[in-house]
């Protein structure tokens, strides 16, 4: 009996190593190959049969969405199962990708279980799910905290240094400085606009402010809640530039968590977002946020 195969779709690599992470460690007979963006996708899927596919919609070359359109219109691939892993989670995104087949829809950032759930129940509508148990020896696991970091350690257990605290901390090189955030103000950020944005985690979404940009990450200020976010969690930056209500979903993952305040207790945190996106149009973006920004003379020169 062959394997039950999956294609996994992302420009991301670290996007690319959960989804496969996860996969391997519940259903360990399942064959997993992956691609970099849709045209390497279309390639495989004409010379490979997949079972599959767990696709990303904003990507260079060919979109998640362009190759959904052309995997329903042909006629091997118009019955395959075909689930978006996107962070476009508006409704006319998911109208518009209903209307295209896709088979299922999982928001980033997502959880273990979700991602499952979609996988079995995409399999389950085309008879491969008890196939894929069959051959899966081992007991299905429950998800754990650390995908993201088994994900980069490849299992091994790994050491984060505790970081200096935020206000003793160095700008970073070519970022885009605001004036330090008080608290009041980081209160005051709910609801976005200039130098805010809204940080969707696993276990929810923040409001946050802006304190500095560059093309490989975001500084961030967030208020303190019971659930503390994680090292390496993987989450969506929603960023909206000004009066043009252009927003930019940006995928990455928290590199660097600290207190805002001198304190143990402090009631804000600095998180150090770092991007994953490849896409040549959120470069884009990210690129005319920084030029505004340095217009209006926020830019600290030889930072």
């Amino acid at each position: 009996m062959s394997k039950v195969s999956v294609l996994v779709v992302d420009d991301a690599s670290f996007i690319r190593d959960l989804v496969k992470k996860c996969l391997r460690n519940y259903f360990p007979g399942m064959r997993i190959e992956d691609a970099i963006n849709g045209r390497k996708a279309q390639a495989l899927l004409a010379r490979e049969a997949f079972d599959l596919v767990l696709c990303d919609w904003e990507m260079p070359e060919m979109s998640g969405l362009e190759l959904l359109t052309w995997c329903r219109e042909q006629d091997a691939l118009k019955g395959m199962p075909f689930v978006m892993v996107t962070s476009r989670g508006d409704k006319e995104n998911v109208v518009q990708a209903i209307q295209a087949g896709v088979s299922g829809y999982v928001s980033k950032p997502f959880t273990n279980e979700q991602l499952i759930t979609k996988v079995k129940q995409a399999l389950h509508k085309v008879g491969k799910l008890d196939q894929l148990m069959n051959t899966t020896n081992t007991k299905v696991a429950p998800a754990f905290a650390n995908d993201s970091l088994n994900a980069l350690t490849g299992g091994k257990a790994a050491v984060v240094a505790p970081a200096a605290p935020a206000a003793a901390a160095a700008p970073s090189r070519g970022l885009l400085n605001s004036p330090p955030v008080k608290a009041p103000v980081a209160a005051a950020a709910a609801g976005g606009g200039r130098g805010q944005g809204q940080l969707r985690l696993p276990n929810g979404i923040q409001q946050c402010v802006i304190k500095a940009l560059s093309l490989k990450e975001a500084l961030l200020v967030v208020k303190r809640v019971d659930t503390l976010p994680q090292v390496l969690d993987s989450a969506v930056l929603d960023l909206e530039q000004g009066e043009s209500a252009e927003t930019a979903r940006l995928n990455g993952y928290l590199h660097a968590i600290v207190a805002h305040e001198q304190k143990p207790d402090s009631e804000w945190l600095q998180l150090t977002f770092r991007f994953v996106d490849q896409d040549a149009q959120k470069l884009d973006y990210i690129s005319r946020l920084i030029a505004r920004g340095t217009a209006q003379k926020h830019f600290i020169p030889g930072a």
